[in-house]
């Protein structure tokens, strides 16, 4: 369930005045961007950005990057996004980093539906003039260059039928060229790469079924391999994204000075689909809700907007 708040009936053309208008003048009105865009939808903001548009002559992510700064900056220009773009532009993100930051990559390939992953493609490719394929072959090398291009690439099947036989025999698959040590794992990609969501944990489940350990575990018995380390991160985004993102939250907040692009990201793209799912499973798992902790760790209207998206504040 998501956790913004939106109001059922709203003017795209008021909003994008009063955004204008909290834009002009010697200061800007922070508090008022977050009254609006923090408290409406996927759809309204689409209205809204278009209505800017039409009236300004001018995008409205742009007005917003001019006029905020750093993570508050950040977080509003990605909620202001299409989710396509979003994803496109946390991919490319991603890559430009001095060691391509892999988890960020194989959220966005593993963990999206297949047309919300086809979406993204094309975003890329109409943002960078390549495709998203094409820069994850450039950034990465080996395997995890393999795994990234492969699960990319992909257009699953993403219905709930499963095959329990082919999960048992693709369940020892996966055991033996992950603890045999296999000179390649193209098999374990294969798999990866095309079976659909039901059918992939399946197959785990029926490797813990037959070798009496979560194959999570069985992969932290090489720390080291950053190869069987994005594909641990994959199979925990497929295998519980719920308890994968209340994870990736936790880690964020208790990092020493806080991992703000980690809390963005997560915030940004759940808060209308099962934020509220994270954050109840967050609250059991650390015996403190994510907004006490967002509260105590972050501060000023970057906390306000990430607060408002928690479902905070008036609409």
């Amino acid at each position: 369930m998501a956790t913004i708040v939106s109001p059922p009936h709203f003017s795209p053309v008021e909003d994008a005045e009063n955004i204008k208008k909290a834009c002009q003048g010697w200061g800007t009105d922070e508090k008022a961007i977050i009254s609006i865009l923090g408290h409406r939808n996927l759809f309204q903001r689409k209205l809204i950005r278009q209505a800017y548009l039409e009236i300004y002559h001018e995008d409205l992510i742009h007005q917003l990057k001019s006029e905020l700064s750093s993570d508050f900056e950040r977080a509003i220009c990605l909620w202001v996004l299409d989710p396509p773009e979003r994803d496109a532009l946390l991919a490319n993100s991603a890559l430009q980093k001095p060691v391509p930051d892999c988890k960020v990559l194989v959220e966005i390939t593993c963990m999206r539906s297949p047309e919300d992953l086809l979406a993204t493609r094309r975003a890329y490719r109409c943002l960078y003039k390549r495709s998203l394929e094409e820069d994850l072959a450039s950034r990465t090398t080996g395997d995890i260059r393999k795994l990234l291009v492969a699960t990319a690439s992909a257009y699953k099947y993403d219905g709930e039928e499963i095959d329990e036989n082919l999960a048992h025999s693709e369940a020892a698959i996966l055991h033996d060229e992950i603890l045999g040590k296999a000179v390649d794992h193209e098999e374990t990609i294969r798999v990866i790469s095309t079976r659909s969501s039901a059918q992939l944990c399946a197959i785990f489940n029926r490797y813990k079924d037959i070798y009496g350990r979560s194959i999570t575990k069985d992969l932290l018995s090489h720390p080291t391999n950053e190869y069987l380390s994005a594909l641990r991160t994959a199979i925990r985004c497929i295998k519980n994204p719920d308890r994968y993102y209340a994870k990736v939250l936790r880690n964020a907040i208790n990092t020493v000075g806080t991992d703000e692009d980690a809390l963005t990201r997560v915030i940004v793209t759940r808060a209308e689909k099962d934020l509220k799912k994270i954050t109840e499973l967050y609250l059991k798992r650390n015996n403190e809700s994510l907004d006490q902790a967002i509260a105590k760790e972050i501060s000023g209207d970057y906390k306000a907007f990430l607060l408002a998206l928690l479902g905070h504040g008036g609409i």
